[in-house]
């Protein structure tokens, strides 16, 4: 009898320990890092197969506007948005024309070549 009890106590002690553990969520990246550095590097007039060994192969490519590329990072830790970031390059031709970012600027010095690139 005394180990029957010891038993059911037991089993409820790891049944109720059950119910405040969490499960592991992982850190999940997806699409493109975007480096401030490589961005500072855009320039207009730059080649699509320059812009895509400095940044890599756009996350999207729309098919119905070929002359827009999209690169998008985005950082989830533990189920929670942390980090989100989007740079959009527009193209005349094989061209690079001008990009748009949601980046902040490094500073002053490279905030006037993010400007140039952007227009």
């Amino acid at each position: 009898m005394a180990i029957r009890s010891t038993l059911t106590a037991l089993l409820c002690a790891s049944l109720l320990a059950g119910c405040f553990l969490k499960p592991h969520k992982i850190e999940v990246q997806q699409g493109n890092f975007l480096d401030q550095e490589a961005i500072a590097k855009l320039k207009p007039g730059m080649t699509r197969s320059q812009v895509r060994f400095l940044l890599g192969t756009p996350l999207i490519t729309d098919p119905f506007h070929p002359e827009r590329w999209d690169y998008m990072y985005i950082h989830r830790k533990g189920g929670k948005l942390r980090e989100e970031k989007r740079l959009t390059l527009f193209f005349d031709g094989d061209k690079l024309l001008r990009a748009t970012t949601d980046l902040p600027a490094q500073n002053a010095s490279d905030n006037n070549k993010s400007a140039a690139s952007a227009r």
